[in-house]
């Protein structure tokens, strides 16, 4: 969070989007209204042990497990669009915290990297931040795990609408490492916000599985 959101948040807080209590963007009654999603395979929906990518779709998928935290629906899809749209980076500090809570640690080798899906840059004029990187930041935070942003992105395409095929093609070359050393040898928890095809992190999983990264996980805020 900002020094300027913190202050915002003093002066002027935040109604909670579910029941319009002042305070937060997000009060403690309404947190519990957030649906968690079944632990399944985030391709076919398959329900899998531990979020895990099944066989058929790891034929594919260079991801081991992708955990979700919540549906995008109701207060979850609020807390989103509040973050990329209506500039609540607060939103981040919530989100975060309900991403934390479906992680299986177990899976995190020592040494595991926070890595965040970047955004594309026109976006990030337009909001003044990259809501992936502060959600990345609030996880580390909450987690002990470094971040570390060694994925950047080029273009500008803009996804929303877009089929499988069409963010496939939109997303075939837009991701590259730029700290390979950091990369070779890793254990990666990619982090973005929405889940809608699966290219987004598909496409950003192959280039850190080029240079090197040992084994490749996610962790999302909701799913659509």
């Amino acid at each position: 969070m900002s020094i300027f959101d913190k202050i915002i948040a003093i002066v002027a807080p935040h109604d909670c989007l579910g029941c319009g209590s002042p305070g937060s963007l997000l009060c403690d009654t309404c947190s519990q209204k957030l649906q968690p999603v079944p632990k399944r395979c985030y391709r076919c929906r398959l329900l899998s042990n531990d979020a895990e990518t099944c066989t058929n779709c790891r034929q594919t998928s260079k991801l081991q497990h992708v955990y979700v935290a919540s549906y995008y629906d109701g207060i979850a899809k609020d807390l989103v669009w509040k973050l990329k749209f209506g500039g609540g980076q607060t939103a981040a500090r919530q989100m975060s915290i309900n991403m934390k809570n479906i992680l299986n640690f177990s899976n995190c080798l020592p040494g595991t990297i926070i890595v965040p899906v970047p955004t594309a840059t026109s976006r990030i004029r337009s909001r003044g931040y990259d809501q992936a990187e502060l959600l990345a930041r609030e996880l580390s935070r909450l987690t002990g795990l470094r971040q570390v942003a060694c994925l950047a992105r080029l273009g500008q395409a803009h996804q929303v609408g877009a089929n499988r095929e069409q963010r496939q093609a939109q997303l075939a070359e837009v991701y590259f490492v730029k700290k390979a050393s950091t990369v070779f040898g890793s254990q990666i928890l990619l982090v973005d916000d929405v889940l809608t095809t699966g290219s987004t992190l598909e496409a950003a999983s192959r280039v850190l599985k080029q240079a090197g990264a040992r084994q490749i996980d996610a962790a999302v805020f909701a799913q659509a």
